[in-house]
């Protein structure tokens, strides 16, 4: 198994405070930035956009792993290329042509993640994970943060990794909602090796980061 990574959401910053609060995760240890960005259409929310992300850029040379809960994305792939994205990850529901966003991406030098809700079943982009870098479970319903974990997500992790290691797939397995320490290890034992964070991390014993992001990592 991959090493566990952890990427913390900025969605449970302190958004007066984006900046540092992304420097103090780079020194308790984060291995990758968790920006969600929502357009109040594909989901039912409003957060932040290129112009942002192209500023807190320049306050960590952590992997910004950018989430684009957007539609239509395709015409907006390459303004948050350019604003500093390392990762995009997309939803097959918010392209007409998967394929043709997963080759965008690529070429413009960036990973590709494609993200999977939580009814989405991984068959709608089986064809494509061998292009694959990253595959984001969605388990909680995208849109807002602080929701319960659903825990049917599990067989949908164990999927991903089965298939990953009999056709010696490369991607990564991300899980994203409601992670905590009591599903941490569930996750990681059921394939994930990237979980995203927010509440936990920024709220746990104290907002004790670094201790946080140490107890998630544990298996």
């Amino acid at each position: 198994m991959k090493k566990i990574q952890i990427s913390p959401s900025i969605l449970s910053a302190d958004f007066s405070q984006l900046g540092n609060d992304i420097k103090r995760l780079e020194n308790a240890g984060a291995d990758m930035i968790h920006v969600d960005v929502m357009d109040g259409h594909f989901v039912p929310n409003l957060t932040i956009g290129p112009p942002v992300i192209k500023t807190l850029r320049k306050c960590s040379k952590l992997i910004f792993d950018v989430h684009l809960m957007i539609s239509p994305v395709h015409k907006y792939i390459k303004d948050f290329a350019d604003a500093g994205a390392d990762i995009i990850t997309i939803h097959p529901e918010a392209t007409e042509n998967l394929k043709e966003s997963i080759n965008h991406i690529k070429s413009l030098g960036k990973k590709v993640g494609v993200s999977l809700n939580p009814d989405t079943k991984v068959s709608i982009i089986e064809k494509e994970l061998e292009k694959i870098d990253l595959v984001l479970v969605m388990s909680v319903h995208p849109g807002f943060g602080g929701q319960k974990f659903i825990p049917d997500v599990i067989k949908k992790i164990e999927i991903l990794k089965k298939i990953k290691d009999e056709k010696s797939y490369r991607y990564d397995i991300e899980v994203d909602g409601g992670i905590n320490f009591s599903n941490s290890k569930n996750v990681i034992n059921a394939g994930a090796n990237i979980l995203v964070s927010g509440t936990t991390i920024f709220k746990e014993n104290e907002g004790n980061i670094k201790k946080n992001i140490e107890t998630l990592k544990e298996v």
